[in-house]
């Protein structure tokens, strides 16, 4: 409140001392037998009469306007750029309920469902690296699961969350039957994991399916703020081709920061003529698209597999969605011959290699 206060405060100071120095200028000026608009317009051939007498009511009305677009003008720099912002809406003590306002299906199993938050200026207050719950009761069952938005606070009024719905799912299979005006219990912000343009020279990526989310999330921030100068990686890894997902944006982001992002994608089943990597997740792929291990690097894995299965016993590993448990020993194994510390069961931001990046 202060600084607001302080700021229409040097405002007003600054126009009154301009439109009182502007007074007391034209008035020596006047007393000099000069006219202060012909002083202006000099050089410019003169029109009319130049002997007519300036008309103080003219020069009245002149201040006047000039003071009311001051005003003007002070009202719109203050409105737009030192009005307060709004509190953010995320609570992570708290439970929170809010509307599907619009779904964009991307593919048949994926869309973005975009949900109304509380006042059209109101920001999510979701830090970058971090993620948000949803909570529903499916069969009797209070089910909680994570996800991270592909919006940010630059985005008013909303927030987008990309999901891809699994026939066996529970919260993903729950918001595809969401229709537009139903509600989802949401709370956050949840994680250890807080990017900063410091946070490291390069960072690498592993994503698979809508894993990309998180990444994405890492991806746009440090793109779009140019005193950011961390490079980026990623291995993006699908079935199909049809399940890569934003490759658009990804492919136009890659144009547009050729010296700072790069993607390299990897499908199971490749159509003809494909020249990106063909199977799993190669140790030769990592080594020559990811950074090497270093101090000053970091290395992320997302994928709803990877997720699922990177700390959990065998025999309790989930059954859906499909990806053979090898994938994550292979992982682990290829990490370990390319000399990266071995992620801990719990990361934490000072780590290396953070897997699964969604904690």
């Amino acid at each position: 409140m202060n600084d607001h206060v302080l700021f229409l405060g040097s405002l007003f100071l600054t126009f009154t001392t301009l439109f009182v120095g502007s007074r007391f200028l034209n008035s020596k000026l006047e007393e000099a037998g000069y006219d202060i608009s012909r002083l202006i317009l000099i050089g410019l051939e003169p029109k009319g009469d130049t002997n007519m007498p300036i008309s103080t009511t003219t020069a009245g009305y002149t201040h006047f306007v000039a003071l009311a677009l001051a005003l003007a003008s002070s009202a719109f720099i203050y409105l737009k750029f030192a009005s307060p912002k709004r509190k953010p809406v995320l609570d992570p003590k708290v439970w929170q309920e809010f509307t599907l306002r619009e779904k964009i299906v991307v593919s048949p199993n994926t869309a973005i469902y975009r949900f109304a938050l509380p006042h059209p200026q109101d920001v999510l207050g979701l830090p970058i690296g971090q993620h948000i719950s949803i909570s529903a009761e499916i069969n009797g069952k209070e089910i909680v699961r994570s996800y991270t938005p592909t919006s940010s606070d630059d985005d008013l009024g909303h927030f987008d969350l990309l999901i891809k719905s699994y026939e066996k799912g529970n919260i993903s299979r729950y918001v595809s039957l969401l229709k537009i005006g139903d509600k989802v219990r949401v709370r956050g912000p949840k994680g250890f994991f807080k990017y900063s343009p410091t946070l490291a020279r390069e960072i690498g990526m592993i994503a698979g399916g809508t894993g990309i989310t998180p990444m994405l999330q890492i991806i746009r921030a440090a793109l779009k703020n140019p005193a950011d100068k961390t490079r980026l990686s990623l291995i993006y890894a699908n079935v199909n081709v049809e399940d890569i997902l934003l490759r658009k944006e990804l492919n136009d982001l890659v144009a547009a920061h050729p010296n700072r992002f790069s993607v390299y994608y990897v499908l199971n089943n490749p159509p003809e003529g494909w020249t990106g990597g063909v199977g799993f997740v190669s140790k030769e792929q990592i080594e020559k698209y990811l950074p090497r291990t270093a101090n000053d690097i970091k290395l992320l894995m997302c994928g709803k597999f990877i997720l699922e299965t990177w700390n959990e016993p065998v025999d309790k590993r989930h059954k859906t969605p499909p990806g053979p448990p090898p994938m994550v020993t292979a992982m682990k194994k290829h990490l370990a011959e390319l000399n990266y510390p071995a992620p801990r069961t719990v990361s934490k931001l000072e780590d290396q290699v953070v897997a699964p990046f969604l904690l």
